[in-house]
Parts: C-alpha cells; structure tokens; sequence
C-alpha cells in the first residue's frame, strides 16, 4: 500500500513539473507580438532612405500615397515637386 502511494506521489509530483516546464514553452510558440515579426520597409521619395511603414509621416499625392521620413523630407519634396 505504502509503495502505490508513493508511486502515485511520485507520477503527481512528475505531473505537475513536467506541466510547469511545457506551460512556460507553450505561450513563446503561441503568441508573436509585432518586434518579432520583419517590419515593412518603405523608400522615402526624397532623401532615399528605407524607414519602418509604421512610423513614416503619410501624403496622397496626386491620388499616390508617398511615404516621408520626416517633415523636412516632405516639405522638400513637396517644393521639389511643383516646381
């Protein structure tokens, strides 16, 4: 009787880490948040430089969406642009 207890203890106790272990390795496979996964690169029209999608400053123009770096980089496009 004593060995079938202690056998029982043993597989819970067994349980219950082996639970732990794989409970902590599961959610790293399940959820990807956005810095994990690759960013869009966009070309600024202007000074050429590749900038995060996300974080680049939007204009439509002429019915196009261009994306900017900055407002410096838009402006001067902008001037650029009508003359």
């Amino acid at each position: 009787m004593l060995r079938l207890i202690s056998f029982i203890t043993l597989l819970l106790i067994l349980y219950y880490v082996l639970h732990f272990l794989i409970k902590d390795m599961l959610p790293l496979k399940k959820t990807r948040d956005r810095k994990s996964e690759p960013e869009e690169l966009i070309q600024d029209p202007y000074c050429q430089t590749y900038i995060p999608k996300r974080s680049a400053l939007k204009k439509k123009i002429a019915g196009k969406d261009y994306y900017f770096c900055n407002r410096g980089c838009l402006k001067r496009y902008l001037k650029r642009d009508s003359s």
